[in-house]
């Protein structure tokens, strides 16, 4: 019995590790790679609330009627640099200027808001909406605005304004900070003899499907916090539920909204998020709002809105506005939290995907991020960081291993039991199950240190694959991307022989990490007891190797975790062994 609860724990052991094989990049497919090729049309019609996706996309040519040459107002702040279009008053073009898209720095800024007339559509842009019985004329996606000045700085806001001609001004003010937070304030002026009710609106609009990561563990779509809930929607989910809602719709003889998800909030925040980026609406603290997730009728165009619960009465002579938020730029963790304290966003830094594990992960993500600003790497964080874990985990640690060290000064009298009642295998493990109970020996406790290290093992490999701060954070030598796998390959001799053989056979991609970690592994595997059974001895032999492919498909961080845990744990366990005055394994002996 003893045995097969051994060779159990082992078996989860490795089911878990061979789980996040599943959470190893997986290559985007022939239609996400034409994805970010599509672009989308111009929009439809206006209907009453605000404007809903548009009609099916042209693949790479430009939209039909969608001018490329606008005017517009340039974005010039410290972190960013656009434009924003006059048609349409869309804050369309940015570009982060502190981050690229490879490790060379020479490559180009990643480029995050996109015009129109460009292959990948995607923007921010207000409006108003007329309340029923209502007919003024309202700015639409042809109306050209004028601008207060020609270029947008921090602390100089620009004020985009339009008069419909018939006693009612429009305003939209924009103002940026230092780093990636726009402020917007859409105001209206009412010059007639009238009242008139609006809906001021925004919306994030994405007219293409982007080619996703492709992650298990990684959330990309269309998500926010609204009363208080985090909400979450795939761009798979978005077109499948407007899907059936506008099916529903269209059975009672109503109007299709193209809605996958919408709800009445009083503060907070959505918006469409990446892997390192977000662009997201946030909404008045203190107005009531209807936010909804939207997917286009006929292509890949996906929609972030808000608009007002009630309409804004305006009184002749007077002026109503709404100050809102758009956050656009990279999900730096303490930036999200700063915000959020300073404007009141509610769970803002869950921007970045955490995950299940958030209570793990995030402190953790703390930890490594205290480490590295004080060490200067994060390479070097991610090692003070394991051995820290290990003291945590210590005392569970030194009982597994106090525990195999009394095995193996039990292995004679084992093999003696073995020899006396082979013929009779019951009392055989009636007399092994004695023998442990005496010697207060677990004989799987082998397996703990292992087990233990699951959850921070899969917590740090969230901290080093979604944070921002991982991303191209070089550690030393060849490993310039701690978020990255381990660039070098044994299987063309380290660049030796000019062949990408893993660009054949993905699996024939081990680098020099992976191979040091599947050394360690080896070497302190020798320290343990081997099992009598020669069906586990085999299995314990293979684990080495098939961790090594495993993890070879990993970030370089984790590699470097995992390396330098089993180096902690084998001079653990080699102090115990000499204490406990057990003979020194031959490690030369395979």
């Amino acid at each position: 019995m003893d045995q097969k609860r051994l060779f159990l724990a082992i078996v989860i052991s490795l089911a878990i590790l061979m789980g996040f094989q599943f959470l190893a990049p997986k290559p985007p497919s022939t239609a996400q790679r034409q994805a970010t090729q599509q672009t989308g049309q111009p929009a439809g019609g206006q209907p009453t609330g605000v404007p809903a996706v548009g009609p099916a996309a042209t693949p790479t040519a430009t939209p039909a009627g969608v001018p490329r040459d606008v005017p517009r107002v340039k974005i010039q702040a410290p972190r960013v640099a656009g434009a924003i279009s006059l048609l349409g008053a869309r804050i369309d073009d940015l570009v982060l200027s502190e981050y690229h898209e490879t490790i060379d720095p020479a490559s180009a800024r990643v480029r995050l808001l996109e015009p129109r007339s460009e292959p990948r559509p995607y923007y921010v842009q207000y409006g108003w909406s007329a309340a029923p019985g209502i007919t003024a004329k309202l700015p639409d996606n042809d109306t050209v605005w004028t601008a207060s000045a020609p270029v947008l700085n921090q602390g100089k806001p620009v004020i985009l304004s339009w008069d419909n001609g018939a006693g009612l001004i429009f305003e939209i003010e924009i103002a940026i900070d230092d780093k990636y937070m726009f402020a917007v304030e859409q105001r209206v002026r009412n010059n007639t003899a009238t009242q008139v009710q609006l809906y001021p609106w925004g919306r994030i609009r994405r007219e293409y499907k982007p080619a996703l990561e492709g992650y298990y563990v990684l959330f990309e779509g269309l998500f926010g916090v609204l009363n208080g809930k985090l909400q979450e929607t795939s761009y798979d989910s978005a077109k499948t539920d407007a899907e059936k809602r506008d099916a529903r719709l269209r059975t009672e003889g109503k109007v299709a909204e193209y809605i996958a998800y919408d709800a009445t909030t009083t503060g907070g925040w959505a918006g469409l998020t990446d892997k390192y980026w977000l662009t997201a609406l946030i909404t008045n603290a203190t107005v009531p709002t209807t936010v909804a997730f939207r997917h286009g009728p006929a292509a890949d165009n996906y929609q972030i809105d808000y608009r007002t619960a009630e309409a804004q009465t305006i009184f002749p002579g007077t002026r109503a506005s709404l100050p809102t938020h758009v956050f656009a730029g990279a999900k730096v963790v303490s930036l999200l939290q700063t915000y959020e304290q300073q404007l009141s966003i509610p769970m803002f830094d869950y921007a970045v995907d955490w995950g299940w594990f958030w209570f793990i992960t995030r402190p953790i993500f703390s930890a490594v991020d205290w480490l590295n600003h004080h060490l200067g790497n994060f390479g070097l964080a991610i090692l003070v960081f394991t051995v820290f874990a290990k003291l945590v985990f210590f005392p569970l640690a030194n009982y597994s291993y106090r525990s195999m060290s009394r095995m193996k000064l039990l292995a004679p009298k084992m093999t003696e039991l073995r020899e006396k009642y082979k013929d009779d295998p019951q009392r055989m493990q009636k007399e092994i199950m004695t023998l442990y109970r005496e010697e207060k020996v677990n004989p799987a406790s082998g397996c703990l240190p292992i087990i233990v290290q699951i959850p921070v093992f899969f917590s740090l490999y969230k901290v080093i694959f979604v944070t921002i701060e991982m991303r191209q954070a070089p550690f030393y030598g060849w490993i310039r991307d701690l978020s990255a796998v381990d660039p070098t390959n044994l299987f063309n001799l380290f660049g030796l022989i000019p062949i990408d053989v893993a660009h054949y056979v993905p699996l024939l991609h081990v680098g020099v990490w992976p191979i040091l970690m599947g050394i360690t592994m080896w070497l302190q595997m020798k320290l343990n007891p081997p099992p009598p059974d020669p069906m586990q001895a085999k299995l314990f032999q293979l684990m080495p190797i098939g961790f090594t492919f495993m993890l070879a498909g990993f970030p370089a961080g984790l590699v470097i975790y995992w390396t330098w845990n089993n180096l902690l744990s084998i001079a653990q366990q080699w102090m115990i062994m000499k204490r406990t005055s057990l003979p020194k394994p031959n490690l030369a002996k395979t």
